[in-house]
């Protein structure tokens, strides 16, 4: 049988990548062009210019044809996987009206939704009033319509990020279910378009006509057009399948497609996944997404701006790293494991909180932490104290997911530029008490793309078949039993106190500082 071939493009937070696979997952060829994710004409503000992402698309697409070892022509299908809850709206000349609003985006409204009074009695009788005025005030739609009202008046189409890539590549406006992450009345428990007497339209001023069509993994969204054959390189005619969001890929590309199977990434928002066919909420009220595999739901509990706080920390103190890796011609995160390397688990007792944004669960007071400072600390301490920190967070999600679900998370592949690392690895495996395992390529979010074009064309009968023949295991980590005796005595003594006792002085801060973001 002729060797088939799939093109992923993965518009992710910090870049976007063209990658090609085989049908045994393996990766034949790859191009990566960084990106900047964001720019900010206010604090809090985070924004950039579709058309921004759109031509850094086509640049990878332009620099892989070289890469490629077989001709392009033998690619049978290509998926677009791109960062969650981004939104692009459009005219009625099918080009954006402003620029894109991130998902790192701060901004809120102060207005209330505009409920009914039985309606309202009942979300606050069964406690989700909350979620709801959050819903509200954090939707970017509300915010448009109420600060740029003659734009909102203008808007065609409500677009996510991928959204916008499938009407640039086919000129259709569809999109994947499983793509569908954001402040958009979406029902999660039925992965539809929400019914038209759903509260979330009176939540958000959006109307059903604005929305793409939404079809499941594996769909033909459209075919690539002439003009975006010109733009990309992608052959003309060639189908566009649906697969999902950069995080329900991830999962699936890690081949974890079931509750006791953890997918952690180590991403720009870090996240821990399990796959259900039953709909879960870990906190309540809380969606679970939608799964790339149909009618499957994945659970999650992430940690804002993740590894991010690489980035940061890159920016703020690793000019050193910088310029030792652009003199050695490799990246500064390689170096930086050199840092970890020098100092020991448990960092000398400095210990932090990794709530640079306020994650699941918590108000929006939260911050960040760090204590435990004294003379001996240096910039090593708290990078790894930083790595450590995200870590102890993800471990307290898995905790909840387990209580949640009733199921114990018995095995742990990891994903994210954050895998690369032996390190952090190592770190992972102590701090868990578990031996955790990468897969045989840290693209996972391209490679579950993959997985969709697979199965959208045919090869793979199922799912769970492609799943089976294109992911493979990577190395594993045991964990260290000194590190994992004194991590857990961290986690148990100091970490899980730490935002309940810091709380208070966290709202205060808040109430001084008239610090509303």
């Amino acid at each position: 049988m002729k060797e088939q071939y799939f093109l992923s493009i993965d518009n992710g937070t910090q870049s976007v990548r063209a990658i090609v696979f085989d049908g045994n997952g393996q990766l034949i060829a790859k191009s990566k062009i960084d990106i900047e994710p964001y720019f900010s004409d206010q604090k809090g503000w985070a924004e950039q210019h579709a058309d921004y992402f759109w031509d850094s698309l086509c640049q990878a697409c332009q620099e892989l044809w070289p890469k490629l070892p077989i001709p392009k022509e033998s690619i049978t299908a290509v998926s677009v996987t791109t960062q969650r809850a981004t939104v692009v709206p459009m005219g009625k000349d099918n080009q954006p009206l402003r620029p894109a609003i991130s998902w790192l985006d701060q901004r809120q409204v102060e207005t209330k939704p505009k409920l009914g009074k039985l309606e309202s009695a009942l979300m606050s009788l069964i406690r989700a009033k909350p979620l709801v005025d959050l819903m509200h005030s954090q939707a970017e739609a509300n915010w448009i319509e109420q600060n740029e009202p003659d734009i909102w008046q203008q808007v065609h189409k409500f677009l996510l990020l991928s959204g916008y890539h499938n009407y640039k590549l086919t000129g259709q406006y569809n999109d994947a279910i499983a793509s569908i992450v954001g402040f958009v009345p979406f029902e999660y428990k039925t992965q539809q378009w929400a019914d038209e007497k759903d509260w979330k339209w009176r939540a958000m001023p959006i109307r059903p006509e604005m929305l793409p069509k939404v079809s499941p993994a594996g769909s033909v969204l459209g075919e690539i057009t002439a003009a975006a054959a010109d733009a990309t390189g992608i052959p003309k005619g060639l189908p566009l399948i649906a697969s999902g969001s950069d995080k329900a890929c991830e999962v699936l590309g890690t081949g974890c497609i079931d509750n006791e199977t953890g997918s952690l990434s180590y991403g720009s928002l870090a996240t821990l996944n399990i796959t259900s066919d039953k709909y879960l909420e870990a906190i309540p009220f809380y969606p679970a997404y939608p799964g790339v595999i149909p009618n499957t739901f994945n659970i999650e509990m992430m940690v804002q701006r993740g590894y991010w706080m690489v980035s940061w920390f890159k920016k703020e103190f690793g000019l050193q790293e910088e310029q030792l890796a652009a003199h050695q011609d490799t990246s500064p995160e390689s170096m930086f494991d050199e840092l970890l390397a020098k100092v020991p688990a448990g960092c000398e007792g400095l210990m932090l909180q990794p709530y640079w944004s306020p994650s699941n669960g918590d108000g929006p007071e939260t911050r960040g932490a760090i204590i435990g400072f004294n003379e001996e600390h240096t910039r090593a301490h708290l990078y790894r104290a930083m790595i450590e920190g995200l870590t102890y967070a993800l471990r307290e999600g898995k905790e909840l997911l387990e209580k949640r679900s009733g199921k114990s998370i018995s095995r742990l592949v990891v994903s994210g530029g954050g895998s690369q690392s032996d390190q952090i690895m190592q770190i992972t495996a102590d701090i868990f008490g578990m031996t955790v395992m990468r897969p045989h390529t840290f693209e996972t979010s391209s490679l579950g793309a993959a997985i969709a074009s697979a199965v959208g064309i045919g090869l793979y009968p199922d799912f769970s078949t492609a799943v089976d023949k294109m992911t493979h295991h990577g190395d594993s980590f045991d964990p260290i039993e000194a590190n994992k005796d004194m991590y857990n005595n961290l986690y148990h003594k100091v970490y899980k106190k730490m935002y309940g006792q810091l709380k208070p002085s966290y709202e205060a801060i808040r109430t001084i500082t008239n610090n509303s973001i």
